[in-house]
């Protein structure tokens, strides 16, 4: 009996041979510059209480949502969720997924048609690109952030698309392994010209931009002129779960054939509650925003100072990328960072293209100015 197969075995061979194998990370007591939590809300004390009373007090003392959200799971904690969502975010209705995933997915593979297109910037997440593979539309790339590129993509194609197909411009507010963001006023020309629907992931933005940590599009009050926003609670948040903004209509319709949403067991009561008390500490939480405002200022000055900016991608967001070239030569600078007592995470092709291989430093506002400024001297002797 043969006990795997060999295509398989060859692949994994490859990986290795590339330097490119993953493997589980195990835990560690490290600064922390890896994580997505950005604002501590993972490790929030007064959440984890929260959400635990809450339960108690509203006597939800179940552990699952025990079916489908169309069959038994639709618990009482999912609407008054929804609810606090769309009025947070200013957007009429919210529809909860089990993960920003099976949000992305969800919607691209149920929401664009035959004879529609679906145009993505070049960096879009995984998941954009799994849903869009999906989808039963055309698609077509345009490069990174390069609204020329896309200009010319729409004129070539929304003159002979036919009636009454529509056109989906996809991007993301923060892009997670560059940590920079679109143009979105040149988004939303572009989308209103051609009278295409603009759909923004806003996985990385939000906790990280506006006043209460609304998020890139909304703080630029653009948030009406979008179609659709695909939020995450794993970052900013730190807890689990997504959710898709938009009209009542778009809900309605994303219930009855977004399949990552109708064949699924919905969130536990707990998960949903901890999104719910996360939401309401966020609104009370102005300090740590601005902290962690301050933290990403202080990071870029640093690098200026250091004389590393060349190396990193521009971002004004919570990730900061430093190229550097091959996957050896990542993982060695990683590891002499580790050593000296710091979580920062290589990111390797094939993750990112062959000699896009980088060094990507998640900041939060739990980070000191001493750690950052640590951190950024041992690269700069690492290199130099």
């Amino acid at each position: 009996m043969k006990t795997f197969p060999k295509s398989l075995s060859e692949k994994l061979h490859q990986r290795e041979q590339n330097s490119a194998l993953r493997k589980l990370p195990v835990s560690n007591t490290l600064i922390d510059f890896a994580s997505n939590d950005y604002l501590g809300f993972a490790k929030n004390e007064t959440i984890f209480n929260q959400t635990h009373q809450f339960l108690l007090d509203n006597k939800l003392l179940v552990n699952g949502a025990s079916g489908s959200r169309l069959i038994s799971g639709n618990h009482i904690l999912y609407p008054i969720t929804e609810d606090i969502i769309a009025q947070f975010h200013l957007s009429e209705a919210a529809l909860i997924f089990n993960s920003g995933y099976d949000a992305n997915v969800g919607f691209l593979s149920a929401v664009p048609q035959r004879n529609d297109i679906v145009l993505y910037d070049e960096l879009c997440h995984a998941s954009l690109r799994d849903g869009i593979q999906m989808s039963n539309a055309k698609a077509y790339k345009f490069a990174h952030n390069d609204y020329e590129d896309l200009n010319r993509i729409l004129q070539k194609h929304t003159s002979n698309i036919p009636t009454p197909a529509s056109i989906y411009i996809v991007s993301e507010s923060v892009f997670s392994m560059d940590g920079d963001s679109p143009n979105i006023e040149q988004l939303v020309q572009l989308s209103q010209k051609y009278g295409c629907f603009l759909v923004i992931d806003e996985a990385h933005s939000v906790g990280v931009f506006g006043d209460k940590g609304e998020g890139f599009v909304q703080s630029l009050q653009h948030h009406e002129n979008v179609f659709a926003r695909i939020i995450t609670f794993g970052k900013g948040l730190g807890c689990h779960g997504a959710a898709i903004l938009g009209s009542a209509e778009l809900k309605n319709y994303l219930i009855n054939f977004s399949r990552s949403f109708i064949y699924t067991t919905g969130l536990s009561p707990h998960s949903v509650a901890t999104i719910l008390i996360a939401y309401q500490q966020l609104s009370s939480e102005k300090k740590t925003l601005e902290q962690l405002k301050n933290n990403i200022l202080f990071f870029n000055q640093q690098k200026i100072q250091l004389g590393l900016k060349p190396l990193f991608v521009f971002s004004k967001s919570a990730i900061q990328c430093a190229i550097i070239p091959g996957n050896n030569n990542v993982k060695a600078i990683a590891s002499q960072l580790q050593e000296k007592g710091f979580d920062v995470k290589p990111i390797l092709s094939p993750t990112v293209p062959e000699g896009q291989e980088r060094l990507r430093i998640c900041l939060h506002s739990y980070n000191t100015e001493k750690e950052i400024s640590e951190v950024l001297q041992l690269l700069s002797a690492f290199l130099f």
